[in-house]
């Protein structure tokens, strides 16, 4: 039937018709206005992140504690983490018609939680809450008019390839904020470095300037001159050599640190690293088959590369109580990396990490750093992991891990501990791949620890729960990626 267009409740559709329409283009103008998004302007957004439940069936059924030796962060077994978000959104500047220059602006946002809780149970004002990071903000314009030359000025995660099975940056991870240059095989780039975390055991960033009759706090910065250069052998082979040059300026004043009520005027220090990897790619194997090794020497203030992480301005130890200065200190870090895709049926995924680091008191032991703190002044640590992928069909995979950890902190006894995961995993997009995201796991954990570990409570699992020679987890966990 026909509706009479003539009726009071057509005219007031009409009108209401209208009234939207009008609305609509308002808020058109309005939102154009506001974000003034241009023609040659895109946004993409990538994303890291990791989300789930566990427990130890401890105390009464606990939230789940990483199993791994302390002071190792991921190295050992990466199927515990805690959640962790990261977005990040990229800007993509289009050149004029002709320009093959890449323009874009990288953010990233990070987000995770500072205690044991999960990510739905907590807020920014919880005790031991959500803790955020910006650990990127940078603009890079790539292959400057298709020259090779590509310039980069901020903040940057900048670094290679990780160990992700433990999830390990080794060898060259320069993130921090400065600018670079890269000409093809070559690249340079030169960081800052300042902070005002005092529990950090490097030389101290930053001071107390008094040289002005005024006490004011400053920042002492360090600068990192890094430079690689890659060297192609053949299609399937090829070796990036590594150096870095650390300084950092003379304080330049007295200095006053109300915690340990003394002076100090610490005096300008230095460090290099020299560096050589090598990456292999198996031509007899499926594509995506490769191993990477790498050996590392940093000496000096860039000795750094602990607790999971190998950024060599992170200097280890203690300095040199007489000279002031970290002379003398040294690291060695050897990594090797392998991937073997066998069949379409099943995956070897494995890695050695050793490092060796000491720093510039004349102790192997504790030692005084410049604020007073005791550290250990030598350490050792060793690990040797395996995942084996098994693809049991296109969305479901099989995990087994088994990973081999000791450490020797000074001249304190090997704490080591072994331990051995399972996890059943769904791939919703049906790839058998072992990089295909996301996983959605169910994830069983089993260390155990030698005398010294247990003594010491030397893993979270064991500072949990008392000295016990076998720790156990249960989990069910998502991770994912995505990456324009």
């Amino acid at each position: 039937m026909k509706p009479d267009l003539d009726s009071s409740e057509s005219v007031c559709f009409r009108q209401l018709l209208i009234a939207l329409i009008a609305l609509f283009l308002s808020l058109e103008s309005w939102a154009q206005i506001m974000y003034q998004i241009p023609t040659n302007q895109r946004v993409n957004v990538g994303s890291y992140g990791r989300v789930g439940v566990d427990w130890n069936f401890e105390n009464g059924g606990s939230v789940g504690r990483r199993l791994n030796l302390k002071n190792m962060g991921s190295i050992g077994g990466r199927l515990e983490e805690q959640d962790y978000l990261e977005v990040v959104p990229n800007l993509n500047w289009i050149p004029k018609e002709g320009d093959s220059t890449r323009i874009y602006a990288q953010l990233r946002f990070a987000m995770y939680s500072t205690s044991q809780a999960t990510f739905g149970n907590s807020t920014s004002n919880s005790l031991g809450g959500l803790e955020f990071a910006m650990p990127e903000m940078y603009v890079e314009a790539r292959n400057i008019k298709n020259s090779g030359v590509s310039l980069w000025v901020g903040a940057r995660l900048y670094r290679g390839e990780d160990v992700h099975i433990a999830d390990h940056f080794y060898f060259n991870d320069h993130s921090g904020q400065g600018f670079g240059v890269e000409f093809k095989r070559t690249r340079l780039a030169l960081l800052y470095i300042a902070t005002t975390d005092t529990t950090a055991t490097v030389p101290p960033y930053f001071y107390l300037n008094i040289k002005t009759g005024t006490r004011s706090t400053a920042l002492r910065q360090r600068a990192v001159l890094t430079a690689e250069q890659d060297f192609e052998v053949d299609e399937n082979n090829d070796i990036t050599l590594l150096g870095e040059f650390h300084r950092m300026a003379d304080a330049d004043g007295e200095i006053e640190n109300d915690s340990i009520k003394e002076e100090f005027n610490f005096p300008s220090d230095y460090g290099a690293v020299l560096g050589v990897r090598y990456r292999h790619r198996f031509k007899k194997k499926l594509p995506g088959s490769f191993n990477h090794f790498s050996l590392r020497y940093g000496a000096g203030i860039a000795n750094g590369g602990d607790g999971g992480l190998s950024r060599t301005w992170l200097t280890f130890g203690a300095p040199d109580s007489l000279k002031q200065n970290f002379q003398g200190a040294y690291s060695v870090a050897l990594v090797n990396h392998l991937l073997l895709n066998f069949s379409k049926k099943y995956t070897l995924n494995g890695y050695v990490i050793f490092t060796n680091s000491k720093g510039a008191a004349d102790t192997n032991g504790l030692a005084k750093t410049f604020f007073g703190r005791e550290v250990y002044n030598r350490k050792y640590d060793f690990t040797v992991g395996i995942r084996n992928e098994h693809y049991l069909s296109d969305y479901f995979h099989l995990l087994t891990e088994v990973h081999y950890s000791q450490r020797k902190d000074g001249v304190n006894p090997w704490a080591s501990m072994l331990k051995f995961s399972v996890a059943p995993v769904y791939v919703p997009t049906g790839k058998r791949d072992t990089w295909a995201r996301p996983h959605l796991r169910f994830v069983i954990s089993a260390a155990r620890y030698n005398d010294y570990a247990q003594e010491t409570l030397y893993s979270p699992y064991l500072e949990l729960t008392g000295a016990k020679e076998w720790g156990t987890y249960f989990g069910v966990k998502a991770e994912w990626w995505i990456w324009d």
